[in-house]
């Protein structure tokens, strides 16, 4: 299917995101309707009863398995596959807009989970800041800024809490330089394996970086929590993809693809980000907040007479992909934002609204990356080579029960839908 395709090149995120806090998670306030959501504590589930083994300083903690995850379950021969929707969040920290807090909320009246790629500065507070060495960079140094005491208390509990809700926590890395001088796609692959430590580090020490001494760790072990990332403004893919692999990382969601099934690329499940349609366009464009604002108002606040239609615009294209893919080839929708109030938090609306329209549907699944990626693994390879072969929107000819029979599967095509060429800008 060939695709006119028009993808938010962006700008560098240092322009983008004030230092201190201001951009990339933790932006301007959202409109005064939209504030006054409940907090971090409000809902949770109770931790699991299992044997609590305190790791390093007490920041973490092995609980036992994740609660509310669904098994995974190999698909019987000629069964439709479900509909799977991923909800994700780069940079997840919780500030005083309470975006965490509220899309947990929205997720748990939807049935749904989601993965929260976690930004490792928003752990450290801003006077331990030399304790980060970003590649590249002077030590201390971050095109996102770092936290503050209560943001971290505040941040640390939402973490808490979607952990014990079946959510993911991933890694969005540290600092999220983008572009030339010391940008991730310069980065080598030992680069990146420092990157990833110091993301990981940061969250085994919050308590000691903060001073904290009574408080409840973090209910999970981040060496085995830690299973995927989306890189900084979708660059460097090539080198983190080979320092994943050696940190047995399982997926990768920082690519640009079509509308169609995954597969492994050496080793790792390919989750790429996908474009779908702009209404009232011909192009299409990322499942992404941050490419829809940059298609609509240049990244920049637009004019607030065209900020309802621009949010609709994007609830639209989302539910376009969806119905493309729901009607069609059954391809997991893979959707990307930031707790963002862009353009006065009309994309939030939008997400709120995606996922109301979208997880109660009969055979559709809002899940987690982890999750995806667990359900694709119990497989058979042969029926997801079989899945491979169609193209966006498209469903078998001869219909479901006979296309996914317990005979052989053909060889994929190729690269089915045409896969969009690589962005040559920051993305997210």
């Amino acid at each position: 299917m060939a695709v006119t395709q028009r993808i938010a090149v962006g700008v560098t995120l240092a322009a983008t995101c004030a230092v201190a806090l201001a951009g990339c998670g933790f932006g301007e306030k959202r409109e005064a309707g939209r504030q006054g959501v409940p907090g971090a504590t409000k809902g949770a589930p109770a931790p699991p009863k299992a044997t609590v083994r305190l790791i390093g300083d007490g920041s973490t903690a092995y609980t036992g398995v994740q609660p509310h995850l669904r098994r995974p379950e190999r698909m019987k021969p000629g069964q439709r596959p479900p509909q799977f929707v991923i909800f994700s969040w780069d940079g997840a920290g919780e500030d005083g807009q309470r975006l965490f807090s509220h899309f947990r909320e929205v997720a748990r009246a939807n049935g749904a989970t989601m993965t929260y790629f976690l930004s490792g500065v928003y752990l450290l507070p801003d006077e331990k800041r030399d304790l980060y060495r970003p590649p590249q960079h002077s030590p201390g140094r971050s095109d996102i800024g770092f936290n503050d005491l209560r943001g971290i208390k505040d941040t640390v509990g939402q973490l808490r809490g979607a952990w014990l809700e079946g959510n993911e926590i991933g890694t969005h890395f540290n600092g999220h330089f983008c572009g030339k001088g010391g940008g991730v796609g310069e980065w080598s692959v030992e680069e990146w394996k420092s990157e990833i430590a110091q993301a990981k580090a940061f969250v085994r020490a919050w308590k000691t970086n903060t001073g904290t001494k009574e408080a409840e760790p973090l209910p999970f072990d981040y060496d085995k929590e830690l299973i995927g990332g989306r890189t900084p403004c979708l660059e460097g893919r090539k080198n983190f993809m080979r320092a994943a692999r050696e940190l047995d990382f399982r997926y990768d969601t920082s690519g640009v693809n079509n509308q169609v099934w995954p597969d492994k690329e050496d080793g790792l499940w390919d989750l790429s980000m996908q474009l779908v349609p702009v209404p009232g366009h011909a192009y299409e464009t990322l499942t992404m907040d941050y490419n829809f604002y940059m298609n609509q108002s240049g990244a920049r606040t637009g004019k607030p007479a065209k900020r309802e239609r621009w949010g609709d615009q994007f609830r639209d294209g989302l539910l376009a992909g969806f119905e493309r893919a729901y009607q069609g080839n059954r391809a997991p929708l893979i959707i990307g934002n930031h707790f963002e109030s862009w353009n006065g938090g009309v994309y939030m609306r939008a997400v709120e609204e995606t996922i109301e329209a979208v997880c109660g549907k009969p055979e559709v699944r809002c899940v987690s990356f982890r999750q995806l990626a667990d359900w694709l693994d119990a497989q058979d390879p042969k029926v997801l080579g079989r899945l491979r072969t169609l193209d966006v929107g498209e469903s078998p000819k001869q219909g479901w029960k006979t296309f996914l029979s317990t005979d052989p599967a053909p060889a994929p095509r190729g690269v089915p839908g045409a896969p969009a060429a690589r962005p040559k800008g920051p993305k997210g």
